[in-house]
């Protein structure tokens, strides 16, 4: 075990630091870029010339918006992967602003149903989706800025050691994440090119993390017993488990279970840190 621990940990912190290198930042941005224009260019080179796979994949004007956000989500998701070592707030936080990014991306596909500008209506359900969806957003935004202000990191381990196992478990969670990841990835690229239609597999990914949280909060178990520390952790897996219900609901029942899960984890942070400061004060 330890030796899958020190070998796992390798492997994860040279990931991290390319994925976190500013060369690939900067190759991300340039493919976000040339993806859009692309999508711009496949879907008008449709319109005047009979190719069968443009009018298939790129049959509506505003496609180049959902493949450019479509692959913003990915690197998000993929950022998330890498956060879930640091704490479990930090990716909890995390998956948050990824929801919130959903909603934007759901905002822009809702755009995307609407073929001609005369076609527009204030009576129009894409439209009005698109202020659910941008409410949601928003509102996940504020909530997720003040939490981030109240969260206080403190480990739940007793010595260096502990805090480095602790760590290298999250570490090689990270990787099988990583790789299942790769796996969804593959299938839906596949999907995509068989049937035309991108499958989005973030429920599917979003139910794997659902599993890596509670494993986090059982391998927590080892290192305390603290109630009102296995609370906070069992109460974040909780609020991952309202984004995958969200992200399964329609527009309207969804964003409210979205907003409500946020408001759910600024409400926990705010009781954990008074509840934390009187345990403490009474110690």
């Amino acid at each position: 075990m330890n030796v899958m621990y020190t070998l796992s940990d390798r492997i994860f912190d040279y990931l991290k630091e390319f994925w976190e290198s500013k060369t690939v930042h900067k190759a991300t941005s340039t493919t976000f870029v040339v993806t859009f224009i692309l999508g711009i260019l496949a879907y008008s080179l449709g319109q005047f010339v009979e190719i069968p796979f443009f009018q298939k994949y790129f049959n509506y004007p505003f496609v180049a918006i959902e493949l450019a956000f479509t692959l913003l989500l990915l690197t998000e998701l993929l950022s998330l992967i890498f956060t879930l070592p640091k704490s479990v707030a930090q990716s909890v936080t995390k998956q948050f602003e990824l929801l919130s990014l959903i909603y934007l991306r759901s905002a822009f596909k809702e755009f995307s149903q609407i073929h001609h500008l005369s076609e527009w209506s204030l009576d129009s359900p894409p439209l009005f989706n698109m202020f659910v969806y941008g409410g949601g957003a928003l509102a996940i935004f504020a909530i997720i800025g003040f939490t981030l202000r109240l969260q206080k990191h403190i480990r739940i381990t007793k010595t260096d050691k502990e805090q480095q196992t602790f760590i290298q478990s999250k570490k090689l969670l990270s990787l099988l994440l990583l790789i299942s990841f790769i796996v969804i990835g593959v299938f839906d690229a596949v999907t995509f090119i068989t049937t035309g239609k991108y499958p989005h597999s973030f429920n599917l990914f979003y139910t794997m993390l659902v599993f890596s949280d509670i494993i986090i909060v059982l391998i927590a178990l080892r290192y305390s017993l603290s109630y009102i520390r296995i609370f906070r952790y069992s109460a974040f897996v909780l609020a991952t488990i309202f984004i995958r219900i969200s992200l399964s609901m329609h527009c309207n029942q969804g964003v409210i279970i979205g907003v409500a899960s946020a408001l759910f984890v600024l409400l926990l942070t705010a009781a954990y840190n008074y509840f934390l400061k009187e345990a403490e004060s009474d110690g």
